[in-house]
């Protein structure tokens, strides 16, 4: 039986470009370009489907049993596969998984069978003084790039795999802080963390640039090369794709823009190192009209189909 990192190299040599499969409620092994699915696009995406190679939306918002939310769900799953991107599972807490957050999951994934399942190498969740209830944060916070976070996402990942019988996918985080104990770099802790758990990585790039530009990389777009280039090969399920704002002393990963020039030349770079993987162009904040997303997602899908076969 190949492993879920095996599959996963599997689903980008099949990638075809925009299209996906012609049924819409294709099986897991989706290729493509895909978008984020949003409320203000709704009803257009509903009106005249665009070829999509899926939709992807954010677990969390789909949790509960009924409503108008599952209904629109169900709906784009008829004509599109579903990826689950989630931002709320908090892999790397210290103070573990959220049991109602890992049931609710698991019931989605029943309900939608979604092409890909991921989320976050983040922490979220903590203990803040003895004796006192876990809290969460309410956001992707950093981890440390050590033996002991390895451990906990491991342990994670592999809680989530085994509970929703599936690999899932681990993005890598656009930070703005790094911690004095890291030792080792992220492409490294990423190939262990697939390597032990048996997921995927889901590659966002926008990310890596994100990252170099706030670290002061003498040349940013040779650092996210390297980053690229320092990860095994097979690993990467999945790839974002996103707009940032440069703020003046800080560069932040909003989601709210055009993916930047230098963004498309890493994707480029990464095409060319692991093959079309299906790729997602997130756009969560000051959302544009459809025709723009889908205008990105079409450019997108010149590059993978230019991209050499893996």
């Amino acid at each position: 039986m190949p492993s879920p990192v095996t599959e996963a190299a599997g689903s980008a040599r099949r990638a075809q470009g925009l299209a996906g499969d012609a049924d819409g409620a294709g099986a897991a092994d989706v290729a493509g370009v895909g978008i984020g699915l949003r409320q203000p696009h709704y009803a257009e995406v509903f009106h005249a489907p665009p070829p999509l190679g899926f939709v992807e939306v954010h677990s969390e918002n789909f949790f509960a049993d009924g409503g108008a939310a599952l209904a629109v769900l169900h709906r784009a799953r008829a004509i599109y596969p579903v990826s689950l991107h989630g931002v709320g599972l908090a892999l790397g807490s210290a103070a573990g998984l959220d049991p109602w957050h890992l049931d609710r999951l698991e019931r989605l994934v029943q309900r939608i069978e979604p092409a890909r399942v991921s989320d976050h190498a983040c922490f979220a969740r903590a203990v803040l003084a003895p004796g006192q209830s876990v809290v969460h944060a309410n956001d992707l916070l950093p981890i440390a790039f050590t033996d002991a976070s390895l451990a906990i996402m491991v342990a994670h990942v592999t809680q989530v795999q085994e509970r929703l019988r599936r690999p899932m996918l681990v993005e890598n985080l656009s930070s703005y802080v790094s911690f004095a104990d890291d030792s080792m770099s992220e492409p490294e802790f990423f190939a262990q963390l697939c390597r032990r758990s048996g997921c995927g990585m889901l590659l966002d790039v926008n990310n890596i640039m994100v990252n170099a530009l706030n670290a002061g990389a003498p040349d940013p777009l040779e650092a996210c090369c390297a980053f690229i280039d320092a990860l095994p090969l097979g690993i990467v399920g999945e790839i974002h794709l996103a707009g940032y704002v440069d703020a003046g002393e800080i560069v932040i990963d909003d989601h709210g823009s055009r993916v930047r020039p230098e963004v498309w030349r890493v994707y480029e770079h990464a095409l060319d190192r692991f093959g079309a993987v299906p790729t997602l162009v997130e756009w969560d904040t000051a959302l544009p009209a459809l025709d723009v997303l889908l205008g990105e997602a079409a450019h997108a899908s010149r590059l993978m189909a230019q991209a050499a076969p893996r």
